[in-house]
Parts: C-alpha cells; structure tokens; sequence
C-alpha cells in the first residue's frame, strides 16, 4: 500500500487520529523551537564554530537525555499516558517562555538550563507517544502507523523550522528576533496540550490489572525497572539486534552532523544567518529524504524482509558519501543529506516496529526509554570521538572515509542475517 494509502487506513481510526494530532501539533511546535536553539547555539554570527564548541553543545542538550529518561520510562509504565502528554505539553510551553524571555535579556548559561529543561521533558512526551501508540491502531496496521506517524511528525517538525526560520530572517541576528522564534514555539506546545484532552483519561494505558505482582514490584524501583527492560530487550533476538544497529548508526549520524555544522559555518558560508540559511537547505533535504524513507519502507520490507531492506538502506549512505559527501562540494553535499534522511528513517521505522512488536506492554515505556537514551547518548558519542579529528573547516577525507567503511560493515551484517532468514521477515525470526 502506498504510503498515502497507508495513512488513510490508520486515520480511520478516532482514536488514532487524536493521538496524531497531538503529535503533529507538538513536533510542529518542537521545529519552531530547534530553529530557535539552532541560530543561538550554533550559528552565532560573533564567531566561527569549532568542533569541539558543537560537540560540547550537542553534549549539553542531548545527554540529560540519558539520566531522564529510565525515570521517564519507569513513570509511563505506570501513570496513564494521556496525563504524560497533557502534563509534559503544558511543562514544556511554560519553559519555552523563560527560554524566550532569557534568549532575549542576554542570559546565555540560564538559557542553556532551561532549554535542557525543555529537551528533557520532551523525553516523556516522545515515550509517552511510542508507547501509547499500540493502543489506538490493530497490530496488523502498526507498520503502517509506525511509518506515517514519525514521518509527518518530522515533516510538521521541518514545516516548523521553515516557520521558525522566517521568524528569525524577520527579526534579523538580534537575540529578540530569537525569543520572538521560542515564544511562538510555547505557544504551539501549549495547543498540544489542549489537543492531547481529546484523549481519555486511560486510553493509551497501562493497563496493569492482568500482570503478576512481580510486575507491579519492578515498577516502583526505577533501578530495578531499568534493568528490567534491558534485560527483556536482550531476551528478544530481533529487538536486540535493531537496538545495536540504530546506535550504531546514530554514532555515524552524529559525526556526519557535527562535519554538516562545521562545513555551513566555516567553509561554504561565512556563518550567522548565510550559515543557517545554508544549513537549513541541508536540513530540508534530509526531512525530505526523511519522509521518502519511511514512504518506501512498509512495501520494501513486505517484498524482501526486513533484514535485506536495512542492509540496502546501509550499503547506499557508504555510496552516497562516497559519491556526494566526498568532494565536499556546497552543491553536492545536500544530496548526502537527503540519501542520509531517507537512509535514517527507513531504519528507524522498522527498529520502531520491531520494538513495539516485541516488548510487553509493561515494560514498553522502560524500553523505549533505552531506546532513548541509545539514540541520544550515540548521536553525541559520535561528535565526541570526532571532535579533535576534524578541522574547523569541517573538510575530513579520513572521517568520511571512515564512515564509508563503518556503513559497509553494518550492511554486510544485515545481508548476512537476511541470507540466514532467506525471505522471511526479522519480525519472524526466533526470539
């Protein structure tokens, strides 16, 4: 079914269509507010970004990620996961404010905590929808739910970037243009929150009346709960390789991301809001690529399995570096970006499916949780090996040539499972 297909079959569904609109109205609102954090944080016309800057920066506003979120997974497991949306919705239009309000007084470190405050938050809005997800859509319509869903989140998100960038062009380079961009943003997160009481109050559960005590102990110890979902992760075959698969992509992501800065503010343009602008055509090609990625993988992954389809997916960002990335060229390199989107998504979808597929619903909060904390704690992990690796310049034969060969390797893994699986789907696989 087509990927339009695919979406008209899930909005069938009322309460699948509330859940959505809660997503697209916050990731709407999430765009905005990046467009914001992006021109103060990395394209700071009073001076040329360095490896190291991006890296710390990346570390500042991913890696709380990493303490926040077994917390979060642990609370989703048990409080109901519509109050998680609507509390989190309101918490973070509330902070967005003081971001805006300090951005505009000059606050720099304060700015820098609240924001943090606002990713981390964000953590039990995104757990909360992955988990709750389930429970509006049948099990045979998830692939298709998990591929239309993320991807109209990320394509609301980009329409906000744009949104939020034409704020920014408006108000110029003056730290007012930028609090005007993340005051906007409350404003949306706070329509999420009026959109997210569509919902009943237990409608996205848990539902915890059939589990044994056993379940219900584990869940109030955090330390204890964490464990838990690593280890029911790791008792699933197939949830345990896509996990290791997505971190280890999203090391690779990290790096090509810090390189894509660095290039935008120091070597195809000079920086401020030419940089950005620069950057942001980047960026809108891989939201592109991100959206075509997921539009192919639900039809790609029933005709070949999903084991051939990841390899495909991996063997294409080592040519498309090799091809586009490579010559570091500022009219080639946006077509890296959009193979890496589509690359990126079609491999989030089915480790997305893969996980919801796999895991009981106890345990589906604390699960993604790790999920989270692998794909924040990666992303950085990546700038951070790199950091003292690349130039200033952000041109790196070595790094991008190394990125090929990681990519190979990965690839090489998933075409050998898929040989071992033949046509059967990794959802199929023994657990």
């Amino acid at each position: 079914m087509s990927f339009f297909g695919d979406l008209r079959a899930v909005l069938q569904g009322s309460r699948f269509r509330r859940l959505f609109g809660t997503r697209l109205v916050s990731q709407f609102s999430d765009g905005i507010y990046q467009a914001g954090l992006a021109g103060f944080v990395f394209f700071n016309p009073e001076q040329h970004t360095g490896a190291g800057e991006v890296a710390a920066a990346f570390a500042v506003l991913l890696l709380p990620f990493s303490v926040v979120a077994p917390f979060a997974g642990v609370l989703i497991d048990r409080w109901p996961r519509r109050q998680v949306l609507l509390l989190s919705s309101v918490l973070k239009a509330v902070l967005a404010t003081v971001t805006a309000f300090l951005v505009a007084n000059g606050e720099g470190p304060a700015f820098f905590v609240a924001a943090l405050l606002v990713l981390s938050v964000n953590r039990f809005f995104l757990s909360g929808l992955s988990a709750g997800l389930p429970y509006v859509v049948s099990r045979d319509k998830l692939m298709m739910a998990n591929a239309v869903t993320p991807t109209c989140g990320t394509v609301a998100s980009s329409l906000g970037t744009g949104v939020g960038l034409a704020i920014g062009m408006m108000g110029g380079e003056r730290a007012l243009g930028t609090g005007v961009i993340l005051f906007v943003a409350a404003l949306g997160f706070a329509g999420a929150a009026l959109v997210s009481l569509t919902l009943r109050y237990r409608e996205l559960g848990p539902h915890l009346e059939g589990e044994p005590e056993v379940v219900r102990e584990a869940l109030g110890n955090v330390m204890h709960g964490m464990v838990s979902g690593v280890r029911h992760i790791w008792e699933r075959v197939p949830v345990r390789a896509a996990l290791l698969t997505i971190g280890g992509h999203r090391v690779l992501f990290g790096i090509s991301s810090l390189v894509t800065l660095l290039l935008y503010n120091n070597t195809f343009t000079g920086g401020g809001v030419a940089g950005l602008a620069g950057f942001s055509v980047s960026a809108g090609l891989l939201a592109l690529g991100f959206f075509l990625g997921a539009v192919a993988t639900p039809s790609a992954t029933a005709r070949i399995g999903a084991s051939a389809w990841i390899a495909s997916l991996l063997a294409s960002a080592a040519v498309a570096l090799l091809v586009f990335a490579l010559p570091f060229s500022p009219t080639l390199f946006p077509v890296a970006a959009f193979v890496l989107g589509f690359v990126s998504q079609g491999v989030k979808v089915t480790v997305d499916t893969l996980v919801q597929r796999h895991v009981d619903d106890a345990f589906r909060g604390r699960v993604f949780s790790v999920y989270d904390v692998l794909f924040n704690a990666t992303f950085v992990l990546g700038a951070a090996l790199t950091a003292g690796l690349v130039p200033q310049s952000g041109v790196s034969v070595p790094i991008i040539t190394a990125m090929v060969l990681a990519f190979l390797s990965l690839s090489w893994a998933w075409a050998s499972r898929a040989r071992r699986l033949g046509r059967s789907d990794v959802e199929r696989s023994a657990t």
